[in-house]
């Protein structure tokens, strides 16, 4: 049924416009146009990403290219063994989504959950919206899962039956939650939460008291976090100063010292499991084929380069309840 569109008001919101926030929304602008360039030379198939997101004119090292092939594989896995084991009878809060196009993915592979939300700072969600409302391509899969008559998207918000978009302050809870109830969210479905190095930007307060804030909100659910992991050595400190460089500060550093205190964080707020793995033993069971697929796109010549930049990224699940649907079997 055709959708009537409210017309976006385009308005900063205040919880965005702290400028200590501003290099950690560059991240965001970083990942997405990194996403985009290794999609554009085939590591991944993903035609919703040039929508949003341009083309960078600069060529990306093969090693980055690789590293985020093996985030994009190791979080989508994790999501599918969820979305598998709950039916699909779930929902998914994807916090820190950015750019990010996994509703439009899982809903040409038939695997939707019964609601998707993503959070993100009111000025990135702003941007978002706009490529959205004006972008057919994008907007004509909302539109077609949404059976009422209007569909609400405005400046910080879209909500439709299946996928909602939230502008929000992740460090401020109250306004999260209240925010998400809005949009229907249901504390009584298996619930998934995503983060996808946005803890690394929180104090660990702050992280604590979200992880904490979703243990406690829903009786069977998972947690996936990707970020660093082992910044206590050399190569952890030069990532360090590079992004103080720009402006950017890993403010929740120390919890990422190792696979260890990473899942220390998980089971001390909440949580009654936790497994870490680095990127480098994500990438190293890759399928043999699928492996060979992605080296052959482009020569890397340093494989050391690689490994050092693998292993200081991980990934993180933790899950809590869900013992009837398996949820402590899900691993990578």
């Amino acid at each position: 049924m055709a959708a009537s569109l409210r017309r976006p008001s385009f308005s900063a919101s205040s919880s965005s416009a702290d400028p200590d926030d501003e290099g950690v929304r560059g991240t965001c602008e970083d990942a997405s146009i990194c996403k985009r360039f290794a999609v554009s030379i085939g590591y991944w198939h993903d035609p919703y990403i040039q929508h949003l997101v341009r083309l960078s004119k600069e060529r990306k090292a093969p090693e980055i290219n690789r590293g985020y092939f093996a985030r994009v594989h190791g979080v989508s896995q994790l999501i599918k063994a969820f979305l598998q084991k709950t039916e699909c009878h779930c929902q998914i809060l994807n916090l820190g989504a950015g750019m990010d196009t996994i509703f439009w993915r899982l809903k040409d592979e038939d695997l939707l959950p019964s609601k998707y939300f993503e959070v993100d700072f009111p000025m990135i969600v702003t941007r978002k919206l706009h490529s959205i409302k004006y972008k057919p391509f994008l907007l004509q899969p909302i539109i077609e899962l949404h059976s009422e008559d209007t569909l609400q998207i405005d400046g910080h918000l879209l909500d439709s039956k299946r996928y909602a978009i939230i502008g929000a302050d992740l460090r401020d809870l109250p306004e999260l939650e209240e925010k998400l109830k809005k949009c229907n969210m249901n504390p009584q479905l298996p619930t998934l939460l995503i983060t996808e190095c946005v803890l690394v930007y929180m104090t660990p307060e702050q992280s604590a008291n979200l992880i904490k804030w979703a243990a406690n909100s829903f009786e069977t659910a998972m947690f996936i976090n990707y970020e660093q992991v082992n910044m206590d050595d050399r190569f952890g400190q030069i990532m360090i100063e590079n992004l103080r460089r720009r402006q950017c500060d890993l403010a929740g550093v120390e919890t990422c010292k190792s696979l260890e205190s990473q899942k220390e964080r998980l089971l001390s707020n909440g949580w009654e499991t936790a497994s870490a793995v680095n990127m480098m033993e994500v990438y190293s069971r890759l399928p043999q084929a699928e492996a060979s697929r992605i080296e052959s796109l482009e020569f890397l010549d340093e494989m050391e380069l690689l490994e050092q930049l693998m292993k200081h990224y991980c990934l993180c699940w933790a899950s809590k309840g869900g013992s009837e649907l398996g949820l402590k079997e899900i691993t990578y």
